[in-house]
């Protein structure tokens, strides 16, 4: 197992070389001008051209991109352009909030998804079964915005339980996590679902159940543990987008994260700061997938990496 966890880890370098290109090209394909953007419109050309050759943007792409992995290397991630800040500590600054929103937006995904997915399976085409797929197709269709926006009215507004904005106490975070975590409850409510009913059909499930094992045991102790793998894949996927995707709730609920830290370097056209958030979500995903691939082995005995 240590030596896959290895070989994986030494797959990180080649993805992020790979990732810093598409990044570094896709930013700059963005309209506008940096070095307008931090002098003003009002501005001199020769200020404009001034700060072009402060920031680098003069010299050519391969250039640029050359100096910027060469920093990347040394752990540099270069100084935002418009804060003038090192990138690393805006987004040592950011990221905790992210973390804190996604972690708390996976616990309600998984509770209320799994759950919702054991019901439905356990009693197959019931009234249980059509109402908990119509609330997963609801959840899957809402839009995220408009979903914070509806809580933050209801909840908010007009009952005054929680903020509408902000960070600080535990009841900042309700609204958005529950904003975040509601469309990935459906998802994986839909394959927790799907896998059980598949396990469920297996002879070895039969067997237990003619011995006379209580079907709560057969449910939870035969047959949830070996639909796990397909679910525990969706999990994985469904927390790495949960770090990527807070953007449009982390903008609504005014909450500070990486996803609000892009939004703003995006329209200011700061390359430093979209460059690094992007890579550091990257990562994210890349350990994510590795920590899914550990708990395989751990789930399913037959599973082996040596």
């Amino acid at each position: 197992m240590s030596q896959y966890i290895l070989r994986r880890l030494a797959l990180v370098l080649p993805v992020l070389v790979g990732v810093s290109i598409v990044v570094f090209s896709m930013v700059r394909l963005i309209p506008g001008d940096p070095a307008r953007v931090m002098a003003g419109e009002a501005a001199s050309e020769e200020v404009v051209e001034m700060i072009r050759q402060q920031l680098g943007l003069n010299e050519h792409p391969v250039v640029q991109y050359w100096i910027f992995l060469k920093n990347l290397f040394r752990g540099d991630l270069g100084r935002s352009t418009l804060s003038r800040l090192p990138v690393l500590d805006e987004i040592t600054a950011a990221l905790p909030g992210t973390l804190q929103l996604a972690v708390a937006s996976m616990v309600i995904a998984t509770a209320l998804g799994v759950t919702t997915g054991l019901l439905s399976a356990v009693r197959p085409n019931s009234w249980v079964d059509a109402l908990s797929m119509f609330i997963a197709l609801v959840g899957v269709s809402m839009p995220v915005f408009w979903l914070g926006l509806m809580l933050m009215l209801l909840f908010s507004l007009h009952l005054g339980w929680f903020p509408t904005a902000g960070h600080g106490t535990w009841r900042h975070l309700v609204l958005p996590s529950i904003t975040l975590g509601l469309s990935s409850a459906a998802i994986i409510a839909r394959m927790t679902r799907s896998s059980m009913l598949e396990v469920l059909r297996q002879d070895y499930v039969r067997t237990a159940r003619a011995k006379g094992v209580p079907e709560r045991g057969v449910v939870l102790r035969h047959a949830f543990r070996n639909a796990l793998i397909p679910v525990v894949t969706v999990m994985g996927l469904q927390f790495g987008n949960l770090l990527g995707g807070a953007v449009l709730t982390e903008t609504v609920f005014a909450w500070p994260g990486i996803g609000r830290l892009m939004v703003g370097a995006i329209t200011a056209r700061d390359y430093p700061v979209v460059q690094g958030a992007v890579l550091t979500v990257a990562v994210g995903f890349i350990l994510i997938n590795l920590l899914v691939d550990v708990l395989y082995a751990y789930i399913d005995p037959t599973i082996r990496y040596d």
